[in-house]
């Protein structure tokens, strides 16, 4: 790990040493991910979504065993169990709990007086605004560049907007990969940045080999934007599979989605009544029409068919646009490393423009 070259509220805030997030991606940030970007300075995001809560556990305790640096847990708001996953990371000792989506304020307030750095991902300034005014410590935008579910609003946009409209340190992801980006992001007013692909393409992510080749094939066409997966806008790559879902019909698609639903019944441990009910509250968070709570349970099956099991017949890439723009796996150090020496060198080199 190289030396401390950049101060910002990040930093200060979780005590990790550079200004750069590796952000809880499904199924890929694991403990080894973690642990890498832990080790090297950034902060690391164990995603938990995809783990049931005995997992969950486990994979706390093996972070904990492979590093003293901060990391995080992303976390669902939304989720019937969203209160106990937050106690664990109390029990445990863990620094920041991020959130896809907007936690209650007595689910901040009990983080927070534990000591627990609350981190939402928001979409929009109203949405910040919101989020802030319950006490949350900063908040993560993600531009429309980025992968996964995403907006349409370019992160250019989306991050000036949302500083003018909180005091809280905001944290730019979508669309960055180097210390161009980085030193981008800090000039706006950002507090850092987050990266998803790029960490993705690293050595100790857990994603397949073939798979990871399959991304780095890929230009900046090789992403596309779809609602058919689970019915909310979703950035992936381009494959046959995906374009074969974009021509399928809602009706054809149904015997597959009622497949998927089992499986992930049977892989998080839930019932009828306890899927119904997270339903329920992804309606109520969220505003998803009936046949995009439906389609919901899609999403994690087919990303574990492509990342896990390596299957791009069956299953989807989540990707940003910089996939074509990266070429090479490096590992967690050797990234954070080069994009924060860059940031620091590219900051140094724009105040000769100064008079």
């Amino acid at each position: 790990m190289i030396d401390q070259l950049l101060s910002t509220p990040l930093t200060e805030l979780t005590g990790i040493k550079h200004p750069v997030v590796q952000t809880g991606m499904g199924w890929v940030a694991g403990p080894r991910l973690v642990v890498g970007t832990a080790n090297a300075g950034g902060l690391g995001i164990l995603a938990s979504a995809t783990m049931t809560i005995e997992e969950l556990e486990k994979a706390i305790i093996e972070v904990k065993e492979r590093t003293d640096a901060p990391f995080g847990v992303n976390l669902r708001a939304d989720a019937g169990d969203a209160p106990d996953r937050c106690q664990l990371l109390i029990d445990y000792g863990v620094k920041v709990a991020s959130f896809a989506l907007a936690p209650k304020p007595e689910l901040i307030a009990k983080l927070k007086e534990h000591d627990i750095v609350v981190i939402p991902s928001i979409g929009a300034p109203k949405h910040a605004k919101k989020v802030a005014g319950w006490g949350a410590d900063a908040v993560m935008i993600q531009g429309g560049e980025g992968g996964g579910h995403t907006g349409a609003v370019p992160t250019t946009l989306l991050l000036p907007t949302v500083l003018d409209a909180v005091d809280i340190p905001v944290i730019a992801a979508g669309g960055f990969f180097d210390g161009r980006g980085l030193a981008a992001a800090l000039s706006y007013g950002a507090a850092g940045i987050g990266m998803g692909t790029r960490f993705l393409l690293t050595q100790e992510s857990r994603v397949p080999d073939a798979v990871k080749q399959r991304y780095l094939e890929a230009d900046l066409n090789g992403t596309i934007v779809t609602a058919k997966v689970d019915g909310m806008p979703h950035r992936m790559l381009r494959t046959p599979f995906v374009e074969q879902v974009e021509e399928t019909s809602t009706i054809k698609r149904m015997g597959p989605t009622l497949r998927r639903t089992r499986e992930f019944k049977k892989m998080s441990g839930m019932s009828w009544p306890q899927l119904a009910k997270d339903g329920y509250q992804m309606r109520k968070a969220q505003g998803r029409t009936l046949n995009q709570m439906a389609l919901a349970a899609n999403t994690p099956m087919m990303l574990k068919a492509g990342l896990v099991e390596g299957d791009t017949n069956a299953g989807v890439l989540a990707s940003g646009q910089v996939v074509g723009v990266i070429d090479e796996l490096p590992t967690c150090d050797e990234l954070i490393t080069r994009v924060v020496t860059q940031a620091a060198a590219e900051l140094r080199r724009t105040q000769s423009y100064l008079i």
